[in-house]
């Protein structure tokens, strides 16, 4: 039996604020649809994953920017920092580590992301 992750909600306080910054990340727009006056359903997917996030009002109890270390996997992390700060996103500087090189940064609420190449740079490339 196959079991595959498809949506991850992400708590927000204004729904417009962040599916723009998300649009600013790089990730398309599948999907806002406001069901009722309590439920807005924005569904975002970040470039070539099979899995979304959702944003909007009534989907979750979690607090925003309660989302910590929520984590995506490039073939190129030094690709990945310079198109991130090419659209403007406060993104941190490459960090090296024996499981993979990172960048991170945190959407408006404080939500926190990590963008991970799992192959670490080698020393000759992180200079």
């Amino acid at each position: 039996m196959d079991i595959k992750l498809e949506l991850v909600t992400v708590p927000v306080t204004d729904v417009d604020r962040a599916k723009a910054f998300y649009e600013q990340v790089g990730f398309r727009a599948d999907h806002d649809v406001t069901v009722s006056e309590e439920i807005r359903f924005v569904q975002l997917t970040p470039p070539g994953s099979a899995c979304s996030i959702a944003l909007g009002r009534g989907l979750t109890r979690m607090a925003p920017g309660s989302l910590d270390n929520m984590q995506v996997v490039v073939g190129d992390i030094e690709e990945a920092y310079a198109d991130l700060k090419g659209r403007g996103v406060a993104v941190s500087e490459i960090e090296d580590l024996p499981w993979g090189s990172f960048v991170r940064f945190s959407d408006p609420d404080g939500n926190r992301w990590a963008v991970q190449q799992t192959t670490p740079r080698t020393a000759a490339s992180a200079r």
